[in-house]
C-alpha cells in the first residue's frame, strides 16, 4: 500500500519505488543510490531521492501510529468494525489522533467528575430531545443525590451539559470540519503589546490577514514578533459560523424542552473545549509549513553556494577588515597555502593609507598576487574604496571581489581551525577562510555548520532540528556530486562523502599522514574503521589524481572497473590515455565499433543506441555504462563548471552614485520569499522583490533566480536615509 501510494505521488513506476525503497532499507547512501544504482531507481535524482525517503518515513510512522491507535481502542473494548476501518484508510496523523480522540486517556475533567455523579443517563436523554413537555429540571430531579454529590436539579442538569460538551468536542467529524472551516474562514490579527513603542514589527502593529493565504515569511515574521513580546496574536474565527454548523448537527428537535440547553452546550463545547485546541492545531500547522518553506529555501541557496565554481590559479591577497582592530590580511597560494600575513590600518580611527598601500604593494609584487577577496563584513565599504583607489596605482591589472564572510569568526575560533592551523590567531585564520572561499567554496564552508553561512531567512527561528538535517543533506549531496581528491582532502570535507563519518574521515587522515598519498582506492580498505560496506559507499567518491589505476581518478566505482577495462579493450583505447586527460575519442570509437544500422541498412549516429549495444554486449546496465563514457572522456569533470563564475570588478560605486533608472549588473546573494538581495557594488544589497522579478506570475523567487546568478537590474528607487535600494527585473 505504501510502495502503490509512492509512486502514485511521485508520478514514477512501483518498481522503480520498490527497487529505491529496497536500497535505503539495506543501509545505502542516498549519493551512492543516486550515482551507482541508476538502473534500479531508473535514474532518481539525489533530490528526488531524499524526498522520497522523507515520505517513506512519514507513511512508516502514520501505519505504525494506526497499528498502536487499534490496539488501544481495542483493549477498550470498544473497537468497532466501521472505526477500524476508518482509521486505516486515514492518510494523514492528524486524523488518526482524532479518532482517537474519544478514546484517549484525560486526567479528570468536568465531564469525567459528571460521570462519576451517574449523570451520564441524563445526558443521554438530553442528547436525544424527545422530550417536549415539561421542563428540564423536572426530568433531572431524579439524578439528585446526596450521596454522589449532586445537591440540585440544576447541578444534574450543569453536569449532564459537561458530557455532552466534551462528546461534541471529541467528535472526529466535527473537529475535521471546524478545523477546516476555521483554516478558510478565519484571519490572523496581530497588534502591537505596546501601540506607543516603534519597534521593527511596525508593519504588524494593527495588521490581519486571512489564515488561509497568509505567505510563510509574514508567518514567521509575526512568531518573532510574537516570541520577543512584541506583538499579541489572535485567531479572529467565523465563530458565529461555527455555532450554526454544529447546531445544525446536534439539535434534532426544536420543540424539545431541551432547546436552550442544547444551544449553550453546543457554545461552550467550542469557546471552551475546541477553539483553543483548534486554534492551536492551526497556528503549529502554519508555522511548520513555514519552517518547511524556510528550510527549502535555505537549503537551495545554500546549494547554489557552496556549487559556486572554484577560482583556479588565484593567488589571494584577503582581507578581512575591521575598523580599529584593523584589517587582517593573507597572501595565500594557488593551493591555499599561507605565504604571510600582516595587518594594516587604512580607516578610521587611524586612517593609515600610506602605510596600508605599501604593506599590499609589497605583498603583491613579492608573492605576485593576482586577485583581491575582501570580506563583506564590518568596513567593507570603506576597506573596498581603499582597494579601489590602490588598483589604480598599480602597475598590473588586479582585480577584486566581495565575499561573504558568514560564519568565518565561527570557523577561526572552532576546533578544526585550531587543528588546521595551531600557530596562527583566529583572525589571520579568519582572513585565510575569506580568501579561501574564493579558490574553492565548497571545500572551505563544509568546515562549518551549514546555517551559519546565512542564505536564508529566519534561520534562527525555525526548527534547529530540520535545518540542520536538511542541510547536512545538501551539504553531503553537493560534496558527493563533486567528488574529492583522497590525498589533499580535508576530514572535514571527507566527512560528508557518502558511508564516511568523522572519526573515520580523521582516520583517513592519520593513514595518509603515516603511509604517505593513497596510491589506489582499495588502501582505504586498510583505514581503521573503513569496513567493506563503507568502502562500497564512499569508494567512487574518492579521487586519486596520480595512482596506480587511471580509473582511480575518474568517477567510476571500483566495481565496474572489470566493465571499463572490458570496454576499453573492445575500443582498443589506452588505459594510460584517462591520466593524460581523458580519451576524447570515446565515443567516435563506440560509434564505430557499434554502428547503428537503419531500416535500409545505412549506418547513422547515434550514441544512446551504440552505448545500450555495448552495454548489453559486456553485460551492464546503459546508464552506468553511460556515466563510464562519459568519465573515460573527462575523467573527474568538475559539476560546478556550469555555475555562474564569480563577478570581479576594478572599481567601486559609492551610494551616492546611484540614480533612479539607472541599469547595473549584479549578483543574486540571497533569496528568500518575498523577492532577492542583488549585490550592486553598494555596501547594502538592493531588494528586487517578487513582484519585480518577472513580467510572468511566479509562485517563488526561485522559479526564476538562484544565488550566484548574475543578473541585470534596474533601480526604482533609492531610499538616502536608509541606504536602502529598490530594484526591477522587469525591462
Amino acid at each position: 500500500m505504501i510502495l502503490e501510494k509512492l509512486a502514485r505521488e511521485f508520478n514514477i513506476r512501483q518498481n522503480q519505488v520498490e527497487s529505491t525503497v529496497k536500497l535505503i532499507d539495506e543501509g545505502n547512501t542516498i549519493p551512492f543510490i543516486a550515482r551507482y544504482r541508476k538502473e534500479a531507481t531508473g535514474g532518481l535524482s539525489d533530490v528526488t531521492l531524499r524526498d522520497l525517503d522523507e515520505r517513506l518515513t512519514y507513511l512508516r510512522n502514520l501505519e505504525e501510529r494506526k497499528e498502536e491507535v487499534i490496539r488501544i481502542i481495542d483493549e477498550q473494548g470498544a473497537l468497532t468494525e466501521e472505526l477500524r476501518n476508518l482509521i486505516t484508510q486515514a492518510e494523514v496523523l492528524q486524523r488518526v489522533e482524532d479518532l482517537y480522540k474519544p478514546f484517549k486517556k484525560k486526567k479528570s475533567t468536568r465531564a469525567s467528575k459528571a460521570r462519576e455523579k451517574g449523570l451520564a443517563p441524563l445526558a443521554a436523554v438530553i442528547w436525544d430531545m424527545e422530550i417536549e413537555t415539561g421542563t428540564p429540571e423536572e426530568v433531572a430531579a431524579s439524578y439528585v443525590s446526596e450521596e454522589l454529590g449532586v445537591a440540585t436539579p440544576q447541578e444534574a442538569l450543569a453536569g449532564a451539559m459537561d458530557i455532552l460538551a466534551e462528546m461534541v468536542a471529541d467528535d472526529p467529524e466535527f473537529n475535521t470540519k471546524i478545523r477546516v472551516k476555521t483554516f478558510a474562514e478565519s484571519l490572523i490579527f496581530s497588534e502591537a503589546s505596546d501601540s506607543e513603542e516603534s519597534t521593527v514589527y511596525d508593519m504588524y502593529k494593527d495588521y490581519s490577514e486571512g489564515m488561509n493565504k497568509i505567505p510563510n515569511h509574514r508567518i514567521l515574521a509575526i512568531n518573532r514578533g510574537e516570541n520577543d513580546k512584541k506583538l499579541k496574536v489572535k485567531i479572529k474565527a467565523p465563530v458565529e459560523g461555527i455555532y450554526a454548523l454544529l447546531k445544525e448537527a446536534v439539535i434534532v428537535n426544536e420543540k424539545s424542552i431541551f432547546l436552550t440547553l442544547m444551544d449553550g452546550m453546543v457554545e461552550d463545547a467550542y469557546k471552551r473545549l475546541m477553539a483553543p485546541s483548534i486554534e492551536r492545531e492551526l497556528r503549529s500547522f502554519l508555522t511548520e509549513r513555514a519552517e518547511k518553506e524556510a528550510v527549502k529555501v535555505f537549503a537551495k541557496n545554500t546549494e547554489k553556494l557552496l556549487m559556486v565554481p572554484p577560482v583556479k590559479n588565484a593567488r589571494v591577497l584577503s582581507l578581512d577588515p575591521g575598523f580599529r582592530t584593523g584589517c587582517k590580511v593573507t597572501m595565500l597560494d594557488e593551493t591555499g597555502k599561507l605565504l604571510d600575513y600582516t595587518t594594516i590600518y587604512p580607516t578610521e580611527p587611524r586612517n593609515d593609507i600610506p602605510g596600508s598601500e605599501r604593506k599590499l604593494m609589497e605583498f603583491i609584487r613579492k608573492y605576485d598576487a593576482n586577485i583581491i577577496v575582501i570580506g563583506n563584513g564590518t568596513a567593507s565599504r570603506e576597506t573596498e574604496l581603499f582597494v579601489s583607489d590602490l588598483i589604480k596605482k598599480l602597475d598590473k591589472e588586479i582585480p577584486y571581489t566581495i565575499v561573504s564572510e558568514a560564519g568565518a569568526s565561527v570557523y577561526s575560533a572552532s576546533k578544526v581551525a585550531t587543528e588546521e592551523y595551531p600557530d596562527l590567531d583566529v583572525t589571520t585564520r579568519g582572513a585565510m577562510s575569506i580568501g579561501k572561499r574564493l579558490q574553492d567554496p565548497l571545500a572551505e564552508l563544509v568546515k562549518i555548520s551549514p546555517k551559519h553561512i546565512g542564505v536564508g531567512q529566519y534561520q534562527h527561528d525555525i526548527n534547529q532540528g530540520l535545518l540542520d538535517s536538511a542541510l547536512t543533506n545538501v551539504v553531503t549531496d553537493c560534496v558527493n556530486r563533486v567528488g574529492v581528491d583522497l590525498n589533499t582532502a580535508s576530514p572535514s570535507l571527507l566527512a560528508y562523502i557518502a558511508g564516511i563519518n568523522t572519526a573515520i574521515a580523521k582516520n583517513i587522515v592519520v593513514y595518509r599522514e603515516t603511509n604517505g598519498k593513497f596510491k589506489t582506492r582499495t588502501e582505504l580498505k586498510k583505514v581503521a574503521k573503513l569496513g567493506e560496506k563503507s568502502y562500497n559507499q564512499c569508494a567512487g567518491f574518492m579521487r586519486i589524481s596520480d595512482g596506480k589505476n587511471p580509473l582511480d581518478a575518474t568517477a567510476v566505482h571500483p566495481e565496474s572497473y572489470p566493465a571499463a577495462e572490458l570496454m576499453l579493450k573492445k575500443l582498443g583505447i589506452d588505459k594510460g590515455e584517462i591520466a593524460l586527460g581523458g580519451a576524447k575519442h570515446v565515443e567516435e570509437r563506440i560509434l564505430a565499433v557499434y554502428p547503428v544500422t537503419g531500416k535500409s541498412g545505412e549506418s547513422h549516429a547515434s550514441i544512446e543506441k551504440s552505448v545500450a549495444m555495448m552495454a548489453q554486449d559486456i553485460g551492464i546496465g546503459d546508464m552506468t555504462l553511460a556515466d563510464i563514457v562519459s568519465e573515460i572522456g573527462k575523467p573527474g569533470r568538475d559539476p560546478r563548471e556550469g555555475m555562474p563564475p564569480v563577478v570581479f570588478r576594478n572599481d567601486v560605486l559609492s551610494f551616492e552614485d546611484l540614480k533612479l533608472d539607472m541599469e547595473l549588473m549584479g549578483t543574486v546573494r540571497n533569496v528568500v520569499d518575498f523577492g532577492a538581495f542583488v549585490d550592486i557594488g553598494v555596501k547594502n544589497d538592493g531588494l528586487v522583490h517578487i513582484s519585480q522579478i518577472s513580467d510572468k506570475f511566479i509562485k517563488h523567487p526561485m522559479d526564476v533566480v538562484s544565488v550566484g546568478d548574475t543578473v541585470k537590474v534596474k533601480i526604482l528607487g533609492i531610499d538616502y536615509d536608509r541606504h536602502k535600494v529598490s530594484l526591477t527585473m522587469k525591462f
